[in-house]
């Protein structure tokens, strides 16, 4: 499975972005697909949750596991058995005239070759729609961007 990605430069600090992408527990509210999530223990710049997203038909329970950088990078990963391979890394790179460009790369595998599949044809599209709603919720917490996101694409490995 190739890994995807979605980008945006936006016109907002790392440091905003960055806390509006680690906030896991505020992602039922503005991201499509995310059904729940809870932070179930805290040691320092990590955080363990229980999520639960959906896509397509398909609903998938999960544990993950999140590492703090601030104000440059989260990364997610699971070893839940629903997961082959599973990594998330939010990436948040400042740019002149107090812009930030933020990354979102995925690249996880699941057990399922049926959910697997339904993932595969999803991704894309479920991607720029996180990307979208998390500019959204930029704009509505610290006023409107200048720049919009731009398409998500297969990445390297």
């Amino acid at each position: 499975m190739p890994r995807y990605d979605a980008h945006c430069a936006l016109t907002y600090s790392p440091e905003q972005l960055f806390d509006l992408a680690a906030d896991v527990e505020r992602y039922p509210e503005f991201l499509p697909g995310w059904i729940a999530a809870r932070v179930r223990k805290h040691e320092g710049d990590i955080y363990y949750t229980d999520q639960i997203v959906g896509f397509a038909m398909a609903r998938q329970r999960f544990d993950s596991k999140t590492v703090l950088r601030r104000p440059e990078r989260i990364d997610v990963t699971s070893t839940d058995r629903a997961f082959s391979r599973f990594h998330l890394v939010w990436i948040f790179e400042p740019l002149p005239d107090n812009r930030c460009q933020v990354a979102l790369a995925v690249d996880l595998e699941l057990r399922s070759l049926l959910v697997q599949d339904l993932f595969h044809r999803a991704i894309g599209r479920t991607l720029r729609s996180v990307m979208s709603a998390f500019e959204a919720r930029a704009h509505r917490l610290h006023g409107p961007s200048a720049s919009p996101c731009s398409s998500t694409k297969p990445g390297g490995a």
